[in-house]
């Protein structure tokens, strides 16, 4: 019996020693979540994992969304056929025919289990012939052909793909195999990639998100949940912290010098995150800061910012350019949320001249001119938070568990707020 099944494809899982498992077991977790109401059965096989459907085919969506779970490094639409060399060889016969027009093709065998009694040289030449005869207009060729057919014998079964009808994936670890971090997000385009990047790495993402409330619109905040929305097949993000920080940047821009408010913002910014990042187990931070792209990304006022930070920074972004980072906020959904425009903490009390290279030590005596530990609590007593399932490996803190009415969105009835 012939069905169409989604073989899923991994790479750096399969380096993995004794633990290997343990990854394995997280990657099938995701994908369950990622294909949650679709009554797909998700399981694993030797190399692969296996995603198969009641009716015995595949959703036409169901390929795009398995390739944008990180850890899934390319995901093949396959015939799963018996160990009959009949359904095989027709399988190969269709899969060949679904990649016209092309000229050239070869045929790829191989065996998982020994106990197949065919050879994998002889299992090339087998079905090798079968499409020669079927298609007799066409060339078989060796070194880079239009078309490769693979024949995969796994277990008890023949898994037959063309490699030209698979997709690639994300690639990377699952969610949940990295640890949790704390990251800086804003409705740009840099954040969102920089947070997409860690998550890819297998981490547990809590977004925090600046917002210039109450001197500014809640724009930015809606942005920004649309963004983790557009991250969800992904599976990184289980949370979102919304600080109000117009008032504070108000007072900070009364009382610091003009030229350092910007490195001044960042610092409580950093404190903040800390709190979360404490708050929640998390054992980073990141941000979406590119070396020299704006004031604050210059290595003096990184390493000024740096200064309160008491746990690692990651920046994956700092070595790429604007144009990097927008064509990566195109692969993976975010651009069009992005180039919207909305009024945040970021253009909020913006000095006309800000300084490019801080002295440390002038950063730290401005830091000194306002009660910045007495802001920090305050913020972290005023914090929102909503929480989005879509991230299978993320478990909140015992010390917060209410949605807040005012971000979450209308439809959700459990919604309240103390």
């Amino acid at each position: 019996m012939t069905s169409r099944v989604c073989l899923v494809h991994y790479h750096e899982i399969g380096l993995k020693g004794k633990n290997r498992s343990t990854f394995e077991r997280q990657l099938i977790t995701n994908l369950k979540r990622a294909l949650k109401g679709r009554s797909a059965h998700v399981e694993r096989l030797a190399g692969y994992v296996r995603v198969h459907f009641e009716d015995e085919d595949v959703p036409a969506d169901v390929p795009e969304l398995i390739s944008r779970v990180p850890g899934v490094a390319r995901v093949s639409v396959a015939y799963r056929c018996e160990r009959e060399p009949e359904q095989y060889n027709e399988a190969a016969i269709e899969s060949l025919k679904a990649c016209e027009p092309f000229q050239t093709f070869k045929v790829h065998g191989r065996r998982s289990n020994t106990d197949y009694p065919i050879h994998s040289i002889d299992l090339n030449r087998q079905v090798g012939a079968v499409l020669c005869d079927a298609f007799p207009d066409k060339k078989v060729q060796m070194h880079q052909p239009d078309v490769t057919v693979n024949v995969h014998v796994v277990q008890s079964d023949v898994y037959v793909y063309a490699d030209a009808t698979s997709m690639r994936g994300a690639g990377g670890l699952p969610v949940g195999t990295a640890g949790k971090v704390v990251t800086l997000l804003s409705s740009g385009f840099d954040s969102p990639v920089a947070t997409w990047m860690v998550g890819r790495r297998g981490a547990t993402c809590v977004p925090v998100h600046f917002s210039g409330r109450p001197m500014t619109s809640d724009a930015s905040e809606w942005l920004t949940q649309d963004i983790v929305r557009a991250l969800e097949p992904a599976g990184i993000i289980g949370r979102l912290y919304v600080v109000p920080f117009g008032e504070c940047q108000r007072e900070i821009s009364l009382k610091a010098p003009q030229s350092l408010r910007v490195i001044m913002y960042r610092r409580l910014m950093f404190e903040v995150a800390q709190a979360v990042a404490e708050l929640e187990g998390a054992k980073a931070l990141v941000t979406g800061e590119s070396l020299g792209q704006v004031a604050s990304q210059t290595l003096d006022n990184i390493t000024a910012t740096n200064d309160v930070a008491k746990i690692p920074v990651f920046r994956p972004l700092i070595g790429t350019d604007k144009i990097e980072i927008i064509d990566r906020a195109r692969r993976i959904g975010t651009y069009d949320i992005s180039a919207q425009t909305a009024p945040d903490c970021c253009t909020l009390f913006m000095p006309r001249r800000p300084e490019t290279h801080a002295h440390l030590d002038a950063v730290r005596r401005a830091w000194e001119t306002f009660d910045h530990d007495a802001m920090v609590k305050h913020l972290m007593e005023t914090i929102e938070y909503v929480d989005f399932d879509t991230c299978p490996s993320y478990r909140p803190p015992r010390e917060l568990k209410t949605r807040h009415r005012e971000l979450a969105p209308a439809e959700w009835p459990e919604n309240s707020a103390e």
